[in-house]
C-alpha cells in the first residue's frame, strides 16, 4: 500500500479523484476550495497538489490546466474506502432477481452480467461456475446393438454426458456392466491426468471406453473456457476516455476474438474477495488503459467462476467493488445451494 498521507494531503488527493470520476475534466485548486470550503487559503491547496504531484498522485495534463489522479492516486483511494456496500434497497432488488431466473448456471451467469453492467455503467464480464477440471463421478454402459453401447458419465457437480460408441466386436450387457463396475471403483474422484496414468494394463475393451470417457473429459474442459457473459460495452464507448475509433476498434477485438477472458484471468487473484487492478496493475497490455474490478465466486474445489467489471480508470469505484462484491456472494450462496450445501440467499 501506498504511504499515509496527512489528513489534509487524504483530502485533497480524494476530491480530485472524486471530481474527476464525476466530471472527466482536470479539476483546478479553486474547484476544490469551491466545493469543499475548506478552511485554508488557495495557496495551501495548491501547495498541496504540487506535493501530491512530486509524489506521483496525480498528474498536470497541461501547465494551465487543473490536475488528474494517477494509477498511484487512484490506488491510494481505493485502498483507503471504507464502509463498501450496496444500499439495502439494491440488495432486496437483486434477491428478487435472482428468485424470477430459472435455476441454471447459465441463466445466473446472464443475469449477473446485466445487473452489474446497469449498477457499475461499465462492461461486465461473467463466467459460469465450473470445476477447473473434470472429475469422474460414475459411469453406466448400456448395450443398445451387439456392438454398441451408450456411455452415460456423470461428472463432479451433476454434469451428465453420453455418447456412443461402437466395438469391433459383440459385448454383453453383462461384460459392460463389469467394465462399469470397475471403473467407478477405478476412476472415482479422479481427474484426466490420473485416469490416463491407469490406462496401462488394462484390456483392449476397457482401453477403448477409458479413451472415449477421457474424449468427453476433454470436450468437457473445452466448454468450461468458452467466452464468458458480456453486457454494457455501450458504457464504455460512451466514456470520453475511449471515444475514438481505435480504441473502440481495439475493445472488439478483444471481446470477438473471445480472448478477453484470459486477458483478465491474466492477473493473479491471490486470495478471496474482490480484487481492483488499476492501469498498468493489470498483466496484459491489451487492458491498461481499464480498470478491473474482479471476484471469483463459487465453491472451491469443486465449481469456480469469475465476475468482472472494465471500465476507465475513472470508473466509479465505489459502487463497482460494492456490486462485484455482493452479487459473488450471491452467486456463491446459488452455487453451494445447487450442490445442495446450503440453502439460496433469502430477499
Amino acid at each position: 500500500m501506498n504511504k499515509t498521507l496527512s489528513p489534509r494531503t487524504d483530502f485533497v488527493l480524494k476530491s480530485i479523484v472524486e471530481q474527476y470520476i464525476a466530471r472527466a475534466l482536470p479539476v483546478p485548486s479553486q474547484s476544490i476550495m469551491d466545493n469543499y470550503r475548506m478552511d485554508v487559503s488557495s495557496a495551501t491547496i495548491r501547495n498541496e497538489m504540487m506535493r501530491l504531484k512530486k509524489d506521483g498522485y496525480i498528474l498536470q495534463p497541461h501547465t494551465s490546466a487543473g490536475s488528474v489522479p494517477s494509477d498511484k492516486g487512484y490506488r491510494y483511494y481505493v485502498e483507503t474506502l471504507t464502509d463498501v456496500r450496496l444500499p439495502i434497497n439494491q440488495q432486496r432488488m437483486i434477491n428478487h432477481l435472482f428468485h424470477q431466473v430459472e435455476t441454471r448456471l447459465e441463466e445466473w451467469a446472464r443475469l449477473t452480467a446485466t445487473l452489474l453492467s446497469n449498477l457499475s455503467q461499465n462492461m461486465a464480464i461473467v463466467t459460469t461456475a465450473r470445476a477447473s477440471n473434470c472429475v469422474f463421478k460414475h459411469l453406466e454402459l448400456v448395450s443398445i446393438q451387439d456392438s454398441t453401447a451408450l456411455i452415460v458419465l456423470v461428472l463432479e457437480g451433476a454434469v451428465v454426458r453420453q455418447q456412443l460408441v461402437t466395438f469391433d466386436q459383440t459385448i454383453s450387457q453383462t461384460e459392460l456392466a463389469a467394465v462399469s463396475s470397475k471403473f467407478n471403483s477405478a476412476f472415482n474422484g479422479l481427474g484426466k491426468p490420473q485416469i490416463s496414468g491407469r490406462i496401462t494394463g488394462l484390456s483392449e475393451l476397457e482401453k477403448s471406453i477409458a479413451n472415449c470417457i477421457l474424449n468427453i473429459m476433454s470436450s468437457e474442459d473445452e466448454v468450461g473456457h468458452e467466452g464468458p457473459y458480456l453486457d454494457g460495452m455501450q458504457f464504455i464507448f460512451n466514456q470520453p476516455e475511449f471515444s475514438s475509433p481505435h480504441q473502440a476498434v481495439a475493445l472488439m477485438e478483444l471481446t470477438e476474438h473471445k480472448n478477453l477472458l484470459s486477458v483478465i484471468m491474466a492477473n493473479n487473484l491471490a486470495g478471496d474477495g474482490v480484487h481492483v487492478f488499476i492501469g498498468k496493475e493489470n498483466k496484459s497490455e491489451a487492458i491498461q488503459d481499464y480498470s478491473l474490478v474482479v471476484s471469483r465466486y463459487g465453491l472451491p474445489g469443486e465449481a469456480i467462476g469469475s465476475i468482472a467489471i472494465l471500465g476507465p480508470k475513472r470508473m466509479h469505484y465505489v459502487r463497482s467493488i460494492a456490486s462485484v462484491d455482493y452479487l459473488a456472494e450471491v452467486l456463491s450462496g446459488l452455487v453451494a445451494w445447487l450442490h445442495g450445501k446450503k440453502i439460496t440467499p433469502e430477499s
